[in-house]
């Protein structure tokens, strides 16, 4: 039997064991493509219960449960992270008010984890993290029949997902001719003999030293998002545990915080309150959240003097935050992307606010339900423009409860403009969903970057380094030169029926190979097209090619 304690130490290991491993994880990627962070996506997403179990000093397993899997709901990162975040939120299901579980009640959790992870994919896919988990399962749950020991159960589960990742190759050709397993079934192999270290032997494997875990700062300095007119001085977060007692409705809450304050959000389920608002008066906050249960967690900065600080230590890098704002306006955008060229661009079309990431740095669901909550608007369509981060923000629907949360599936940045651009606000927007979503099989996409690593693909030998084109997502060009790639993507995407080429450039393209790119364009198909060029800033790939 294991009690909370013992699982918190069990996540938290399972957390080091991706952390430590997550490069070689990252480099299963089968695509010469610089997109191998599946790794890292999972890392972050496991690292972010970690921070949210720090504090946990309780013993009832079902409430560990609980705790990481809300953690990691929120700081899930690209497919893998999500579909891992929803497993771990099969535990907090299956486990919950559990004080110690067994073999059985472990199997059991999983079970509800996996048909959830299965659920949220649109088309599941054998030869995945799917099939790995699924797998694992049915082994542990044969295996509980005979045996409930929670050691033996797990065990079993870990060799049943190993022995399931070794045949991911027989079950999915591309993985096969690319001589690699799943990355993002390996990944949770890794999580899951991470916590049978601490389930049977008792050792939680450590982080090692030259490894920092894959985290990025969720709390930034208040001050941060403010210039010099701050009109209240503290910003005051907190979480109430909720008395189930207390029948007095949420929106009085919200009610009270208003009249002390602004930048008011308040976030429930049924456990617990989350809290944000900037006030002079924190201490009558908290007393006020103290009539709806007990307080959790308590966070109150002075927003002027760190403005201070940030002024005189100006930080690098710095993560946008987004400032809570209320549902006003009929419509409003969220859209994804990198660069600040592509940011602005988005911002032109008519997008409220645009979350950074992309290729390669897929943000969390928490990071797209920040931005979701500070568009203004009673509905908000979400444009992810990334295959890999539509599941992420559909995730951020069921926590969204003032305001309609849409998401288009976009799966590129032209698809993104060219949804942007059917936008009609005079229809519904389920109707402009529909309508956005018909649109995007309009526009080609097309991207120049290079070869992350040597390989063979689709018949072609490329060689790290070189520069490759792919045409809606298949690789279909390798050359050494970039506009020369570009050029031959171009001949091979433009048709008769081409009206519109827009040429975006990345932050590795002078503004001389630009111009001299689209000049080439513009000799070859300028007479039959309108073709429009961009400085999008992009990092991973040097061109992004839009045809309509």
């Amino acid at each position: 039997m294991i009690n909370g304690q013992i699982l918190k130490q069990a996540v938290i290991s399972g957390a080091n064991n991706i952390s430590n491993q997550k490069n070689s994880i990252n480099d299963l990627n089968i695509f010469p493509v610089p997109d191998g962070d599946t790794g890292t996506n999972m890392s972050m997403t496991v690292n972010a219960a970690v921070a949210a179990l720090e504090d946990f000093d309780g013993t009832c397993a079902g409430d560990a449960a609980g705790i990481t899997a809300s953690a990691m709901l929120r700081g899930a990162r690209g497919n893998s992270g999500v579909i891992t975040s929803l497993i771990f939120r099969g535990f907090a299901q299956g486990l919950k008010d559990i004080e110690e579980v067994d073999g059985k009640n472990l199997a059991a959790a999983l079970g509800i984890g996996v048909d959830a992870a299965y659920k949220a994919v649109m088309k599941p896919t054998e030869g995945t993290i799917l099939t790995v988990a699924r797998m694992a399962y049915e082994a542990g749950i044969e295996a509980a029949k005979y045996d409930r020991d929670v050691v033996s159960v797990w065990q079993t589960i870990v060799d049943k997902a190993n022995e399931a990742l070794a045949i991911t190759p027989q079950l999915l050709p591309v993985l096969k001719k690319a001589g690699v397993v799943d990355a993002g079934g390996k990944g949770l192999c890794v999580i899951f003999e991470g916590m049978l270290s601490v389930i049977k032997n008792g050792i939680m494997i450590e982080a090692d030293d030259d490894t920092a875990p894959a985290t990025v700062s969720t709390f930034e300095s208040a001050a941060a998002e403010f210039d010099d007119d701050i009109r209240f001085t503290y910003c005051t977060e907190f979480i109430v545990g909720r008395n189930a007692e207390i029948e007095t409705e949420i929106g009085e809450l919200r009610s009270y915080l208003e009249s002390i304050g602004d930048c008011v959000v308040v976030v429930n389920d049924d456990e617990i309150i989350k809290v944000h608002v900037h006030t002079e008066q924190p201490g009558n906050a908290l007393s006020k959240g103290l009539e709806f249960g007990q307080l959790l967690t308590v966070k109150v900065e002075n927003m002027k003097e760190q403005h201070k600080n940030v002024k005189s230590t100006k930080k690098k890098a710095e993560k946008e935050r987004f400032v809570p704002a209320e549902p006003e306006n009929d419509f409003g955008f969220v859209a994804v992307a990198a660069g600040n060229g592509l940011k602005d661009l988005f911002k032109d079309l008519g997008c409220d606010n645009v979350v950074s990431g992309g290729q390669s740095m897929n943000p969390s669901t928490d990071d797209i339900y920040e931005a979701i909550m500070a568009t203004p608007a009673k509905n908000v369509l979400v444009l992810p423009n990334n295959k890999n981060i539509i599941l992420a923000a559909e995730q951020t629907i069921p926590m969204v409860k003032d305001r309609n949360v849409i998401i288009v599936p976009t799966r590129t940045i032209p698809q993104g403009m060219t949804a942007m651009l059917n936008f009609d606000p005079e229809i519904s927007a389920e109707s402009n969903a529909q309508l956005m979503t018909d649109a995007l099989a309009s526009v080609g996409t097309g991207l120049v970057t290079f070869a992350a690593r040597s390989s063979e693909f689709g018949g072609k030998k490329i060689k790290e380094g070189d520069i490759i084109a792919l045409e809606n997502g298949k690789l279909t060009i390798t050359e050494k030169s970039t506009v020369k790639a570009l050029v031959k993507l171009a001949k091979n995407m433009v048709s008769r029926d081409t009206s519109f080429i827009t040429l975006i450039y990345g932050e590795d393209v002078t503004e001389e190979e630009a111009e001299k790119a689209y000049e080439e364009l513009r000799e070859k198909f300028g007479s039959k097209t309108d073709i429009t060029l961009v400085k999008g800033d992009q990092p991973v790939y040097y061109f992004i090619l839009s045809v309509e």
